[in-house]
């Protein structure tokens, strides 16, 4: 978003002190940023690339440093290419004003427009053929794209009118739209004030929405393409109806304050829409983002060229600063909802933070957006104030959020998600952002026992990697080893407490270290080796970005921190033939040893890995090398009265690597290039399984 503002202020500001130059190679130097564009899609991938060998190699052991050298990397590697995104608008609309002076006074919205419809493409296009080519093959498929531009736009050029086009007639109503220029200033706030609220509000939405869309890359792209789709639809009415309008009446403003309270409605698990019905669950979750942001990104696609072209008429200098400004908003949005607003009160109130600076702006439309007076009277606008502002607070009030269908529950918010713990007794669950996490299962149990019980050598330290509810950590705690638990979301570890009576007592322990950080992050900047490491990533396995802890390139990173002898053990929850064959060739690829268990619940797979051979050991003998308190953490919840009994079943069910190989021979290992649990819609409706969704895989 920096780029796009940087690359739209800077351009304008060049056309205005260019001008005879633009005039003449507009569509020219278009053709130039398009082919920049399409540049950055190859080298960008290698510059990512040579910041995090920089990072790997700086020694810095602080989360901080490490974070923070990161963002500097990522803003000298985008920022001077997405300036040249930013630069397109404004130089388009130097080409429309010496091509056709005519109609260039809206040559802003006319370009909006055509910019939202094809970033609504953008939004889900990728996705499929990311799925077929993988990520650096989808970038490429964006260079070429981009190259085609240029030349089209070079080929338009030779046919595009003389730079000096006979003068002509002035739309009336554009003449309207130009108030004093104190009052036009005013519009650079409304502006910034549509980026803040819609990038703002998104962040909103993600959390809202999540516990009925789920975590797929689909389901975030979905919101990004209704958000985009109804501001076109918004920007392409603004164009019919900037035609025969002057004016905007002064309740449009009005109601976008109230509109923007729509998910509130929508989101509230009181209505509840057939969602559980069997296969209803995914489309009433589409519908409910459908009618609660809809009339919002339409609305707001309807305002955002009006400003801009009000502001500039056409000139794309002043177009060019006010599309600036609302990137701004953009920027700051999403800032000020995660870390300012969201770690300490409700999505609801978060969104009526929102919709009251749009509010006040309606009561006061003429001043604030150039016209001489707002329609009706003092007292009637006052009256309407009170009246608005009044069923904004009681829409807030009387709605409920997510964790309210759950009477027992402990909720902590932070600026990555919303943590709720909920149940009682053995029915406990964890859920961030509204889905289920775990449950007091002996499967997180089994992820440490089996492991360490495997060593050749008796265990030191280990790293569990996503703390979950916490029962793995307890377990790898028992015996009474260095334990250290890395946690991306920070408010998960805090409500340890609620599932075990003993939590504050282990994490006070000299053995335990929790770590707030990317799992992945971690094991790339430390130097510490361990016995074990095992890795749990949160469910579903489609879940967006799990597939960063299942990759090569992730096992390569662990291999360099497990100790000589040390044993990987990797979870794999329910999925599809190619999932498990991506994942199983991964490891495989990875490691001179790997085995593969059920679970003792009988369903997700428990991948031991190794460098070292594993012991054969019976059940007996694995009990053996167990201290008497981590046998007895691991019969805590059974499912068997015995231990030997308990590590026999599992035994019992080990799984041939080729047989998980042969499910689908065809299938490469994962890797971070090709996320084979993350993009599946292609395969899933070729098998037809579109129905499940829900569930799927």
């Amino acid at each position: 978003m920096a780029g796009l503002g940087l690359g739209a202020w800077g351009s304008g500001l060049l056309t205005r002190r260019f001008s005879e130059r633009f005039r003449r190679s507009a569509l020219k130097f278009y053709a130039l940023t398009e082919l920049i564009i399409g540049i950055s899609a190859v080298l960008v991938p290698y510059e990512l690339e040579a910041g995090r060998r920089l990072l790997d190699h700086s020694g810095l052991s602080s989360s901080w440093e490490y974070y923070l050298i990161s963002a500097i990397w990522v803003a000298l590697t985008l920022v001077p290419w997405c300036a040249f995104m930013g630069a397109t608008i404004p130089v388009a609309m130097e080409a429309i004003r010496n091509g056709y002076s005519g109609s260039s006074n809206r040559s802003f919205s006319y370009l909006y427009a055509a910019n939202v419809l094809g970033a609504t493409l953008g939004a889900f296009v990728p996705l499929l053929l990311i799925e077929l080519y993988g990520f650096r093959g989808t970038l490429r498929v964006g260079a070429v794209l981009n190259g085609l531009l240029a030349i089209s736009a070079l080929m338009v050029a030779r046919k595009w009118p003389a730079a000096d086009p006979v003068p002509r007639a002035e739309e009336p109503s554009v003449r309207a739209y130009q108030p004093e220029n104190a009052k036009r200033r005013r519009l650079m706030v409304l502006l910034f004030l549509g980026g803040l609220t819609s990038m703002g509000a998104e962040v909103v939405w993600i959390r809202q929405f999540t516990p009925y869309l789920g975590t797929m890359v689909y389901a975030f792209a979905f919101i990004l393409g209704t958000y985009l789709i109804s501001t076109f639809a918004g920007s392409w009415i603004y164009r019919r109806w900037s035609r025969s309008h002057q004016r905007e009446n002064a309740t449009l403003w009005i109601v976008l304050g109230l509109v923007v309270l729509l998910p509130v409605i929508t989101a509230d698990p009181s209505l509840r829409m057939w969602q559980d019905v069997p296969g209803l669950g995914v489309i009433m979750g589409v519908l409910r983002v459908g009618i609660g942001i809809v009339p919002f990104c339409m609305l707001l696609g309807f305002v955002t060229p009006i400003l801009v072209d009000r502001w500039s008429g056409g000139d794309p200098d002043k177009a060019g600063r006010a599309y600036a400004v609302n990137v701004i908003g953009c920027i700051l949005g999403p800032l000020l909802s995660g870390f300012l607003l969201l770690p300490f009160i409700n999505e609801r109130w978060v969104l009526f933070a929102f919709a009251l600076p749009w509010l006040v702006v309606g009561f006061n439309a003429g001043w604030w957006t150039g016209w001489s007076a707002a329609e009706g009277s003092g007292t009637w606008r006052l009256r309407a104030a009170y009246a608005v502002a009044g069923s904004a607070i009681l829409l807030v009030l009387l709605t409920k959020s997510y964790e309210s269908r759950f009477p027992q529950r402990a909720i902590l918010r932070d600026n990555t998600a919303t943590s709720l713990a909920i149940g009682e007794g053995r029915k406990k669950q964890l859920l961030v952002n509204g889905r289920g996490m775990t449950g007091l299962t002996p499967i997180t149990k089994m992820m440490a026992h089996v492991p360490l019980a495997f060593l050749s050598h008796p265990p030191q330290s280990a790293l569990v990697v996503c703390f979950g509810m916490g029962t793995t950590f307890r377990s790898m705690l028992s015996w009474n080893i260095q334990t250290t638990v890395v946690e991306l979301v920070p408010s998960v570890p805090r409500l340890f407490w609620y599932f075990e009576s003993d939590a504050d007592q282990l994490l006070r322990s000299p053995l335990a270290h929790v770590e707030i950080d990317d799992g992945r992050r971690y094991l790339e900047r430390t130097s510490q080796q361990y016995d074990v490491i095992t890795i749990d990533p949160p469910p579903p396995v489609w879940s967006a970005g799990s597939s960063l802890l299942y990759s090569k390139e992730f096992y390569s990173t662990i291999k360099q921190r497990l100790k000589p002898g040390g044993i990987l053990q990797q979870w794999l929850p329910r999925g599809d033939a190619q999932v498990q064959t991506a994942v199983a060739r991964a490891l495989v690829e990875s490691f001179a040893n790997v085995r593969a268990f059920h679970s003792i619940k009988g369903w997700g797979l428990h991948f031991l890995a190794s460098d070292a051979p594993f012991p054969a050991r019976s059940a007996d003998d694995l009990v053996r090398q167990m201290p008497p308190t981590a046998v007895s953490d691991m019969m805590e919840w059974g499912p068997y009265a015995e231990p030997q009994q308990q590590f026999s079943t599992m035994l019992a069910t080990e799984v041939s690597l080729d047989q998980l190989l042969a499910a689908s021979p065809q299938t490469t290992a994962m890797q971070d290039d090709r996320p084979v649990n993350e993009y599946f819609l292609l395969r899933m409706m070729k098998n037809g399984a579109f129905a499940t969704l829900g569930g799927y895989p």
